[in-house]
C-alpha cells in the first residue's frame, strides 16, 4: 500500500459557519532520520478534537487538516522498529529546554501536538509520521486489541500524570469531579491503584456513578443544582462510616472540563487540601485567594503526560490493573461525522469512541 488516507476537517464552503469532514488521499510521505511511519490502528475522539471541530478553540495549524492525537498502530518503517505495535504520543516535548530537563516535559513550551502544530496530518487517518524515539512500545504478549490501546495516549495517561502531580498515595482521601467522563473513569482507577483509602466520585448520572464501583469507586455523589451540598454530604457521610477525618487533607480532581466543575472543586476545597485541574474549560470564575491561604490549600494544573511515562501506563493496562475494555467502543473511521455529533450530544455512555482504520481496505481497492 503506497497511499495514505485521511479525514480532513475542512471549512464549510456554503457560507455556513464551521467545518465538515472530507476524505483525502495521497502518496505515503518520506520520513526523516528521526521519524517513523506508523500505520494507525485506532484513534480516540477527545474533547479537544470536538473543541477544534466545532470552533470553540482555534486550531494551531490552519484547516484543512486531520485531527486526532490519541492513537495506536504498527510501525511500517523508521528507528529499527518495523512491525512493532506502539502507542503514539499525544504531545511531543523538545527534551532540551529547562522544563524538560527539570522533569516537567509534559509542559514543555516547545512541545508539538499530533494533528495540531507538529503536523497537519493527525491520526484520523491511515498513517502518521512521528518521532520514533517518543513511541511507546506495546509488549508482544499484550492480548488487548491494538486499536483499544489508543486511549492510553491521552485518556489514560493524562490522569496518570495528574495523580503523580497530586502525589496520591496510601491512605489518601480523593474526590473525582466528573468521574463518569473520559478522564474521570481513569482517575478513579489510578487513585485507587496508588493506594487511596477513599475515592468519591461526583457526577450528574447516579447510574453511571454506581457502575464505577467495581473499578475503585467507594462512594458516589450524584449532583445537580445543589452540587456542593450533595457532594460534601457524601464525603462526610462516608468518612464518618470509615472513621476518617472529613475536614481536611482531601485530594480533589476536576476532570469534567466545565466551569461548573471548577467552581465545585473550589467550593469543596478545605484545610490542607489540594485541587488538581485536569479538564479544560473556557471562561473565567471568581476565586477568593484568601480562602486558599487560610486553608493552607493548593490549586494546581496538570497538563497531558510525558511520553516517557507511557511505558508504566501500558504495563498497568496490560496487567489489567487499569481497565480500558469496559470504557472503550470501536467503530469504523468512516463514521467520523456521526461519531463527533454523538459525542458532542453526550449520547455515549462511559465508553470512549475509538475510530478504527477498517475502512482502508475499501479505499485501497478504489485506488487500485
Amino acid at each position: 500500500m503506497n497511499h495514505w488516507f485521511a479525514w480532513h476537517m475542512v471549512p464549510n464552503s456554503d457560507g455556513a459557519r464551521g467545518f465538515h469532514f472530507e476524505r483525502v488521499e495521497g502518496r505515503l510521505p518520506d520520513i526523516g532520520e528521526d521519524e517513523a511511519l506508523v500505520e494507525v490502528a485506532g484513534c480516540g475522539i477527545c474533547g479537544t478534537d470536538l473543541s477544534y471541530f466545532y470552533g470553540e478553540v482555534p486550531t494551531t495549524a490552519p484547516p484543512p487538516l486531520a485531527l486526532g492525537h490519541e492513537a495506536s498502530g504498527r510501525v511500517l518503517r523508521g528507528g529499527g522498529l518495523e512491525g512493532r505495535r506502539v502507542v503514539v504520543p499525544t504531545v511531543i516535548p523538545c527534551r532540551t529546554c529547562e522544563l524538560c530537563r527539570s522533569g516537567r516535559a509534559n509542559r514543555c513550551l516547545r512541545q508539538k501536538m499530533l494533528g495540531g502544530n507538529y503536523s497537519a496530518q493527525g491520526a484520523f487517518a491511515s498513517h502518521v509520521v512521528v518521532p520514533w524515539r517518543e513511541l511507546a512500545l506495546i509488549p508482544d504478549d499484550c492480548a488487548i486489541p491494538l486499536e483499544r490501546m489508543a486511549v492510553i495516549a491521552d485518556a489514560v495517561s493524562t490522569p496518570y500524570q495528574a495523580v503523580r502531580r497530586a502525589a496520591v498515595g496510601p491512605g489518601d482521601k480523593v474526590v473525582v469531579i466528573g468521574a463518569t467522563g473520559g478522564l474521570g473513569v481513569y482517575l478513579v482507577q489510578w487513585a485507587k491503584l496508588m493506594g487511596a483509602e477513599l475515592v468519591v466520585g461526583v457526577a450528574r448520572d447516579a447510574a453511571k456513578l454506581e457502575s464505577l464501583r467495581p473499578y475503585g469507586l467507594d462512594a458516589a455523589a450524584a449532583v445537580s443544582d445543589r452540587a456542593a451540598e450533595a457532594a460534601r454530604h457524601e464525603m462526610w457521610r462516608t468518612c464518618n462510616e470509615r472513621r476518617l477525618n472529613p475536614r481536611s487533607c482531601w485530594k480533589l480532581f476536576e476532570a469534567s472540563g466545565s466551569l461548573a466543575g471548577q467552581r465545585l472543586g473550589i467550593e469543596l476545597l478545605t484545610f490542607a487540601s489540594k485541587l488538581t485541574l485536569v479538564g479544560y474549560a473556557a471562561g473565567e470564575i471568581t476565586l477568593s485567594l484568601s480562602k486558599v491561604m487560610a486553608y493552607d490549600a493548593e490549586i494546581v494544573g496538570s497538563w497531558g503526560c510525558d511520553p516517557r511515562h507511557y511505558g508504566e501506563v501500558i504495563r498497568h493496562v496490560t496487567d489489567s490493573k487499569i481497565q480500558i475494555i469496559p470504557f472503550t467502543e470501536t467503530r469504523s473511521m468512516a463514521r467520523i461525522a456521526e461519531s463527533f455529533e454523538e459525542v458532542r450530544a453526550r449520547k455515549a455512555d462511559l465508553r470512549r469512541i475509538v475510530l478504527t482504520s477498517d475502512w482502508i481496505d475499501r479505499e485501497v481497492q478504489e485506488v487500485a
